[in-house]
């Protein structure tokens, strides 16, 4: 429901094409039928308006202003567009908070907005007003955009063309190589190959081009005007490099558990602190949504074999956060990004902590690995005339690096014995400023200032599951090797968490403790109060944003299965079963001249 002309919108189904169970088939099924579905009811606004659209307009071929009948039937229209949003959102199944968002500020929001044009023309009627003929066209336009658009979905596996890496960066990668080229659809021994067509074929799929191109993440909603507003920023004299804008994302309000609702006030922040990225060009592309010119992608484009496939790498994948190293790819050919000082985008905060485990462990990894990148790149900007200046050097360090260094250095201040002389007062109000700030942050944000609190116990609980990306980020460094893109749950019900994410917050809380109490027998105050404030503020996290019965029971359910060890099928009859009906059919059974004996 962007106002948007032409749009097409193309949802990327990354499903097994052949699942091997009813549940994941389900799922499937209802993914393939979704645009079809969402294209049907559109149908019927789209055809209405577009007719009346089309009527108007030779209604007013030769008139500079319109006839009362042309307005209050533009009105009627208008009433009608309205009262089938509205139906729309009365008869929406809601589930959660972000159902509510969806019913009120995409399609009650929209809905306000066209009544408004409603009562505005049915007042032009009553006082007797003329009407520019060419402003009914305008409105009959909007129209037909809002319910008009080309849809389809796309499966890169089905294709055994296109790459088979488990992240979203390959498969946005894979649909987006093949943009404004026309394909045929080739059985070979291997599976179905996408190829460019030939001279004298017809071709299967004509993979439209674009200028730009706009990412949204399934988690996340944009408000109407998004598209409208973000490309005609990208238009103005002046931006002709900017390849990436957006608004990052906000989170849903209403969230029914603690832990959202101060993973939400984290998020919000951000979008704050992104702001001021823009100021020093130290922007970071945030993947939940952008829209992004489709020449700079060509630009940072990398082309690879993947076995015997050929692969187009736009996004690159070395990382789990994708975006941020493509944001330096960018930097590199002269590219900006661009944050939009609105909230036009929003996106789920996960729920429960065993799901925020998988999204911070991830957001955690990858930093260090593309920093290294970074500083090669400012090497080879300075020799090409184009320092990059010292505030796009600090933040985008900062954004890479601070959890790295700031986890570590939390569990520092936790582990060490400081006594009077090292934990000066000056050490401690050096951090006021800090505070003090984050606390205006989410007092701007429609939190309270004591959040500020509970944000710090926050990041005690999971300060192991930073440390854990971080470390697994080294390792990745070390052995240059990829790992796997884990996907943020989407559950109704809570998500287990591994043993050693909860049960590190219960080693704080006893280790706190016993600081505490020999600090205070040995009468060193400062560091006893400063113990004993963290093991108040983290056993008050564990209680609120895990839950203590939930933490028994993942330690219990984690012991446990450290002591099963998963049975492994052998390799050559896992690999019979892969086998496929080509396989048989053009080269027989494989395994049987490893198996074969001499006679």
């Amino acid at each position: 429901m962007q106002e948007f002309p032409d749009l097409a919108v193309v949802l990327l189904i990354d499903d097994p094409p052949h699942p091997n169970n009813d549940e994941a088939r389900a799922i499937l099924k209802a993914s393939r039928e979704l645009m079809p579905k969402v294209l049907a009811e559109l149908a019927a606004p789209a055809e209405r308006f577009t007719k009346a659209r089309d009527e108007t307009v030779a209604a007013l071929a030769d008139q500079m202003d319109a006839r009362r009948s042309v307005v209050a039937r533009c009105a009627e229209d208008y009433r009608a567009a309205a009262q089938w949003l509205e139906h729309k959102a009365d008869t929406w199944l809601v589930e959660d908070h972000t159902d509510d968002f969806f019913c009120d500020q995409v399609l009650r929001g929209l809905a306000r907005d066209l009544r408004l044009t409603e009562q505005a023309l049915n007042e032009s009627i009553t006082l007797q007003q003329h009407v520019d003929a060419n402003r009914i066209l305008q409105l009959y336009e909007r129209l037909v955009r809002i319910f008009t658009a080309k849809g389809w979905s796309f499966e890169r596996k089905l294709y055994a063309s296109t790459s088979r890496e488990g992240n979203k960066a390959m498969n946005l990668n894979s649909f987006i190589g093949l943009m404004g080229h026309s394909l045929k659809r080739v059985e070979t021994s291997d599976g179905v190959i996408l190829r460019d067509v030939r001279e004298g074929e017809s071709p299967d799929f004509v993979m439209r081009n674009s200028e730009y191109v706009l990412t949204l993440d399934a988690d996340s909603m944009l408000l109407r005007d998004y598209c409208l507003r973000l490309v005609y920023q990208m238009e103005q004299p002046g931006n002709e490099r900017v390849a990436v804008i957006q608004t990052p994302y906000s989170s849903y309000r209403g969230a029914p558990t603690r832990i959202e609702r101060i993973a939400a006030a984290t998020t919000d922040i951000q979008h704050m602190l992104h702001q001021g990225m823009t100021y020093y060009d130290a922007t970071f592309w945030v993947g939940a949504n952008a829209v992004i010119r489709k020449a700079a992608l060509d630009d940072i484009c990398v082309v690879s074999t993947e076995g015997t496939r050929t692969v187009k790498t736009y996004i690159q994948d070395r990382t789990v956060i994708e975006d941020t190293e493509s944001s330096i790819d960018l930097g590199y050919f002269g590219w900006h990004l661009v944050n939009y000082p609105e909230r036009l985008s929003y996106s789920a905060t996960p729920p429960d902590f065993g799901s925020l485990v998988v999204q911070r462990r991830r957001w955690a990894n990858g930093g260090l690995l593309i920093i290294g990148k970074f500083f090669r790149i400012v090497h080879a900007r300075h020799q090409q005339g184009n320092d990059v200046k010292l505030g796009e050097w600090a933040l985008r360090v900062n954004y890479m690096a601070s959890i790295a260094w700031s986890s570590f250095g939390l569990m520092f201040l936790l582990a060490y014995p400081f006594d009077q002389r090292l934990l000066s007062p000056w050490v401690v109000l050096a951090s006021l400023p800090y505070f003090a700030t984050m606390s205006s942050d989410l007092k701007r944000n429609g939190y309270k200032r004591s959040d500020i609190f509970r944000i710090y116990g926050f990041n005690i609980v999971l300060l192991t599951v930073n440390l854990s990306g971080t470390l697994k980020s080294i390792q990745q460094g070390m052995t240059n090797t990829k790992i796997p893109f884990a996907r943020t749950p989407k559950v109704n019900n809570r998500t287990a968490s591994p043993a050693l994410y909860v049960t590190m917050p219960w080693v704080i809380i006893i280790y706190s403790c016993m600081v505490f109490y020999a600090d205070t027998l040995s009468h060193n105050w400062g560091n006893a109060v400063f113990a004993g404030f963290n093991a108040i503020v983290t056993f008050w996290a564990l209680t609120a944003y895990i839950g203590i019965w939930h933490s028994v029971q993942d330690m219990v359910v984690g012991l446990v299965r450290w002591f099963f060890v998963p049975i492994k099928e052998p390799q050559q009859e896992a690999a019979r079963k892969k086998a496929s009906w080509r396989d048989a059919l053009y080269f027989g059974d494989r395994q049987m001249i490893y198996e074969s004996r001499p006679l």
